[in-house]
């Protein structure tokens, strides 16, 4: 029987850990030279990012995507799907992915000693041996591709895999609390203090940000503004539970090796916010 005391250790290191490898995983969304290997393969810069997230699905239209990346406006994904496979086949835009990542990861770990890396690779390799797909259709996608040969870009593979894992997880539990995207994202911005980001990134308009925090407000949860004292404890539970959710390859790997994870992770962590390749606010420690 599981001790409830390694459990809730468990949860807590796990998501530091996971907070350590979501700097890496996000190096593809913001790090210059991959959306200049997209641009290259001729896709505009800032909506690069839906044709690239969406390639591990195949050469999908709008639908599944707009489903579960869950937090931007539809238009979007009309906006750039399946148009993009007419510019690049969904194959091409992984390699593409893959190639730069493998550079950029070069230049993350280039203060790490390989035994370092090799050492946490295997380590999370591990870890996601636990996931499994079931319920969780963008971790499915990923977990499909093959391991990159490539060690830094293979590092990258395994923080992609547990970042979308438990990101398919929340997801499940935003529906199940009936947040519809624009309550979430806006229930998130004011959470995470990052609500100019997410205005800038998520495509919504201001009417409809609007009426997203009135139907919040309805509920009890933001006022002012703000989140009300029940919005904020709200939102804790449903981190709370994307934690637990979370658990499987963590409980696969173990306590002992989950803090060695941790170990390792965090200079991984630091070249990334080094590297001058993340946005401000990240690199000033979000």
């Amino acid at each position: 029987m599981t001790d409830p005391g390694d459990d809730l250790e468990l949860t807590k290191t796990s998501r530091k850990a996971w907070g350590a490898l979501e700097t890496v995983h996000v190096l593809a969304h913001f790090a210059p030279p991959v959306t200049q290997a997209y641009v290259d393969l001729g896709f505009r810069p800032r909506l690069s990012y839906f044709a690239a997230r969406s390639a591990p699905y195949g050469a999908v239209g709008p639908e599944v995507p707009a489903a579960t990346f869950y937090a931007f406006a539809p238009w979007l994904f009309t906006k750039t799907l399946p148009s993009s496979w007419e510019i690049a086949s969904p194959e091409q835009v992984v390699e593409a992915q893959r190639d730069s990542i493998a550079g950029v990861m070069a230049q993350v770990l280039a203060e790490i000693d390989d035994a370092h890396v090799t050492e946490l690779l295997g380590l999370l390799r591990t870890v996601c041996a636990g996931l499994t797909a079931p319920g969780r259709p963008l971790y499915a996608a990923y977990a499909g591709l093959p391991w990159p040969e490539d060690q830094g870009a293979a590092l990258w593979h395994a923080a992609t895999l547990i970042r979308e894992h438990r990101g398919d997880g929340h997801l499940a539990l935003l529906v199940a609390a009936e947040l519809d995207p624009v309550e979430a994202v806006v229930l998130n911005g004011l959470y995470a203090g990052t609500m100019e980001f997410m205005r800038a990134t998520r495509g919504w308009t201001d009417e409809e940000y609007a009426a997203g925090a009135e139907r919040l407000a309805a509920r009890g949860l933001v006022a002012d503004g703000g989140l009300t004292e029940d919005g904020l404890a709200f939102r804790k539970q449903l981190e709370r539970e994307t934690d637990r959710l979370a658990l499987a390859g963590w409980r696969h790997l173990g306590l002992d090796g989950t803090r060695r994870v941790l170990e390792l992770a965090l200079p991984v962590r630091d070249g990334a916010l080094a590297g001058g390749m993340l946005p401000e606010w990240m690199s000033g420690g979000r």
